[in-house]
């Protein structure tokens, strides 16, 4: 019965996010293409780079929704062990997107920095005005997804909820590079400003891919479950440690905010199979009530990992 809440439950949850990202999706894309045609007007490398950064991060919540709306058309039923993984897939392209256009980006920075020059006042305030709303909007973004994600742990909400942080992060940086590059324009090294400012965008843009390429590799990699866990394990096979003969390995994966466990355990030959098989109930109902979302497989064996155990050899 409450496997099959946590069905229901975790549907709704994937249609909300589905949701939400769609309209990040939407406003992104309405806010990039003014902020495209002010960072030509302008002039301002900052607001180039902000620019194809912001790309980046369509680009990302574009995959993002894809994946969540295949979950919620039920495409993961296609999957023995879900999408999980196409969450971590499409995290790597986009932190690889980001990498091949920093260096696009970092080639104008330098352009800019060697041949500087002031900005278009009328275009760089209505840009001011554009960054500020924009800033407004990224951090009421981030905060919703931040809310959500309470719901339970997902590769997507966690990309996204550091993407809008950083986007909001970054903007504000852009906001007051341009309000410096317009209250200091009479001084000549009011130039510099702009480009310098570039780079601490570039930065962001550079920690965000490798935060991105990090944090879904492990998993799209099968690395095994956190310590944590490792330890609700070892603990949950000491209550039923009379229950069992010998401990054969453990492994583990995780596919989205799903995790799925495999135990290798030796039980006494003598027992009935229907002793065996209530044992494996209890220690699989244990383990799965203290690890939320996660599917445990119980395999009976006389060797590690399933391997039949060789007979000692007979002495002479």
């Amino acid at each position: 019965m409450s496997k099959e809440k946590n069905m229901v439950s975790d549907a709704h949850s994937a249609i909300i996010k589905e949701q939400v990202i769609f309209k990040s999706l939407v406003i992104d894309t309405i806010f990039w293409f003014p902020s495209l045609i002010l960072a030509i007007l302008s002039g301002s490398v900052t607001l180039y780079t902000d620019v194809i950064k912001k790309g980046n991060e369509i680009l990302s919540t574009f995959f993002s929704w894809y994946a969540l709306k295949k979950m919620v058309g039920g495409g993961e039923n296609a999957y023995d062990y879900g999408m999980g993984k196409f969450e971590n897939i499409t995290g790597i392209i986009t932190g690889v997107v980001m990498f091949l256009s920093l260096i696009l980006v970092f080639a104008l920075t330098v352009f800019k920095l060697l041949n500087p020059s002031l900005l278009h006042e009328e275009s760089t305030i209505l840009a001011m005005i554009v960054m500020f709303i924009g800033v407004c909007v990224s951090t009421v973004l981030w905060r919703e997804k931040v809310h959500i994600a309470k719901m339970g742990y997902s590769p997507v909400m966690e990309a996204q909820i550091t993407l809008f942080k950083t986007k909001a992060g970054t903007d504000l940086v852009v906001l007051i590079a341009l309000i410096l590059a317009m209250l200091l324009e009479h001084n000549s090294w009011a130039e510099y400003i702009d480009p310098l400012a570039s780079f601490i965008v570039i930065g962001s843009f550079l920690f965000s891919g490798y935060r991105t390429i990090s944090t879904s590799l492990p998993d799209l990699l099968d690395k095994t479950i956190e310590e944590e866990l490792q330890l609700v394990v070892v603990r949950s096979l000491a209550d039923f440690f009379d229950e069992y003969e010998a401990f054969h390995g453990v492994r583990s994966r995780k596919s989205g905010n799903y995790i799925y466990i495999e135990l290798f355990l030796e039980f006494d030959g003598e027992k009935r199979c229907k002793e065996i098989q209530d044992s494996i109930y209890r220690i699989k109902e244990s383990l799965e009530k203290e690890i939320p979302h996660s599917s445990v497989i119980i395999m009976p064996c006389t060797g590690k990992f399933g391997c039949i155990r060789e007979p000692c050899p007979e002495q002479p």
